[in-house]
């Protein structure tokens, strides 16, 4: 049966999600100001998102848990903010940001779709970010080198009711400096701490090596192809359906 995202969640469905990735985690670091580590929790779940959003939109960085791993948050149309994402992760100017959206339908906002929606529906929520060609509408300094785009919704509550709430793609990448270890909680990546406005602590994410791997990236811009740029968590599944479903071939 196909399955339909739409953009309106509902409270119990966001609650059923939103427990399953909610563990207990250490204390934090006692140097931050008072608030700046708000740990997620269901009964708080609206107020964090809030709080999160309006953090997002008054231009900070901050932090937030996804289905894979923790990630470095800004505006995607907020220029000063990507900036401040490469300089807090030592990250090289050309290796692109991908974007988190709230919902399928906002694909077709920020990117040229050239693949069914049910292919989209299929693949998320999930660990899987899809590669198409940008549209206008996104920010120019995002990504200036290339006309591809990356896009996410990780199959985490938090982060796509933020998005939700923010209106628009978030820059999204994982907390740590570049070439290091992904992180799964929000100790390992403690000396980014003081250039973030905002800690969402969503606990525990994973236990293994295997969960650091974070999404499987594949280019779906070219229309009957695809091409897996990052193997991530989910290549096997992921492949699977695009051929066995979607009859694309990859593009070699």
């Amino acid at each position: 049966m196909r399955r339909v995202f739409s953009c309106v969640t509902t409270r119990f469905a966001n609650f059923i999600k939103l427990s399953k990735f909610l563990y207990s985690t250490r204390a934090g670091n006692m140097n931050l100001s008072p608030g700046k580590v708000v740990k997620l929790s269901v009964n708080d779940h609206k107020r964090v998102v809030e709080q999160a959003a309006d953090s997002l939109l008054n231009g900070h960085i901050i932090t937030v848990p996804t289905d894979t791993v923790y990630g470095i948050a800004g505006l995607a149309q907020n220029s000063e903010g990507i900036s401040r994402i490469y300089n807090i992760k030592r990250r090289n100017l050309q290796n692109p940001i991908a974007i988190s959206v709230g919902c399928v339908q906002d694909f077709y906002k920020w990117s040229k779709v050239v693949v069914p929606q049910d292919l989209l529906e299929d693949l998320l929520p999930g660990p899987v970010t899809i590669v198409l060609e940008r549209s206008s509408n996104l920010n120019t300094d995002l990504n200036p080198g290339t006309d591809l785009v990356g896009i996410r919704i990780p199959n985490h509550p938090f982060i796509i009711d933020l998005a939700q709430k923010c209106g628009g793609p978030i820059a999204l990448t994982s907390a740590n400096i570049s070439s290091t270890k992904s992180t799964l909680n929000i100790q390992e990546f403690e000396e980014l701490w003081p250039k973030l406005d905002l800690i969402c602590d969503g606990g525990q994410l994973g236990d293994t090596e295997f969960s650091r791997r974070g999404s499987t990236v594949v280019d779906l811009s070219v229309r009957g192809k695809y091409k897996i740029i990052r193997d991530g968590s989910a290549k096997k599944e992921t492949v699977e359906l695009l051929e066995g479903k979607y009859s694309l071939v990859e593009n070699t």
